[in-house]
């Protein structure tokens, strides 16, 4: 009886080594006296203990202290995760093509799609991986300068990720996508930099209030000149109008002096002699004009004054025989 307990529990020992449950998303790698056998899909598994055992793979794992410092060690695993994996890399130092030594840290987003290929091809696959992706970062940092490598993260990014799932498609691995963290030139650089950032600023902040100014002025002058044709148009309309004005007014004294003249010649010319009336009315008017003004003083008379004086007398004779006619005819 003895015995047959001992049998029983070998029995069940051995069954219960035999069975694997995976789950999804996960595969195990089986071999047969050292040789691959197969490959166990997610559910239950049953394998023969001693001639069959699982292969496992060594994987590099990494903690944060409290501290928030890291550390990592090598575990081996039976049972390979397949879904997409994150690693990220411990900063390093790379050096750019104008000998500039920046710190650079990624992050690396991968997937085993093939497990067979993750365990028998490459002995330790994050490791693998890391310094595959450190040594290829320097390789395109190192043909770059300083400048470019802060604008072209991008591009870094999407030719590192190609050279690395290139490389990496023989281990079964499929590299999605490669961030690069931070870029973090040396601390007299920085300054540098916020130096040379601080004068583009401030000649950017120049040109812009230059450009103002300058258009401001333009706009300025514009109006001035706009305003000065207005102006000058203005004062061309008034100064026509004023001409045409006045020669209106001229036109119009000429015209009522002619109307007055022609009015007393036919008055006069029904009794003789208008000739020495126009002559006596102008020379009055000259003779006034003479003695126009507080020291204007007449203290002689003219020589013509006779002829006046007659012309005088005549027109009062033609006046009293003009009243005389204008009598009888009442």
């Amino acid at each position: 009886m003895v015995v047959w307990w001992i049998l029983v529990a070998l029995v069940v020992v051995y069954v219960l080594k035999g069975i694997i449950i995976i789950q999804q998303a996960e595969a195990v790698i089986v071999e047969r006296l050292g040789k691959f056998e197969k490959e166990l899909s997610p559910g239950l598994n049953f394998i023969f203990p001693i001639l069959e055992a699982p292969r496992a793979i060594s994987w590099k794992i990494t903690q944060k202290l409290p501290n928030g410092e890291s550390y990592s060690y090598i575990k081996d695993r039976i049972k390979i995760d397949l879904r997409e994996s994150v690693y990220d890399f411990p900063r390093q130092n790379v050096i750019t093509k104008d000998n500039v030594t920046i710190s650079i840290n990624a992050l690396l987003y991968f997937q085993i799609i093939n497990a067979k290929s993750a365990v028998y091809e490459i002995q330790n696959l994050p490791e693998a991986i890391e310094k595959l992706t450190q040594t290829t970062l320097r390789n395109l940092v190192g043909a770059i300068d300083l400048d470019e490598t802060l604008v072209s993260r991008d591009k870094i990014n999407h030719e590192l990720r190609a050279i690395l799932d290139e490389a990496t498609s023989k281990w079964g691995v499929k590299v999605n996508r490669v961030e690069l963290q931070d870029i973090i030139p040396p601390a007299d650089i920085q300054q540098a930099m916020e130096k040379q950032m601080k004068a583009e600023r401030e000649r950017r902040a120049a040109i812009l209030e230059a450009e103002g100014l300058k258009k401001s002025a333009i706009l300025k002058a514009e109006g001035q000149k706009e305003a000065e044709i207005n102006r000058a148009e203005g004062e061309k309309q008034s100064a026509i109008l004023r001409a045409e004005g006045s020669a209106a007014a001229r036109i119009k004294n000429a015209n009522a002096e002619a109307e007055a003249i022609r009015a007393v010649s036919e008055a006069i010319a029904s009794n003789g002699q208008p000739d020495k009336y126009l002559i006596a009315m102008k020379y009055l008017e000259t003779l006034k004009s003479i003695t126009e003004g507080e020291n204007n003083k007449v203290v002689y008379m003219p020589y013509e004054a006779t002829g006046i004086l007659s012309s005088i007398d005549g027109i009062k004779q033609m006046l009293e025989s003009s009243g005389k006619s204008s009598k009888k005819s009442a």
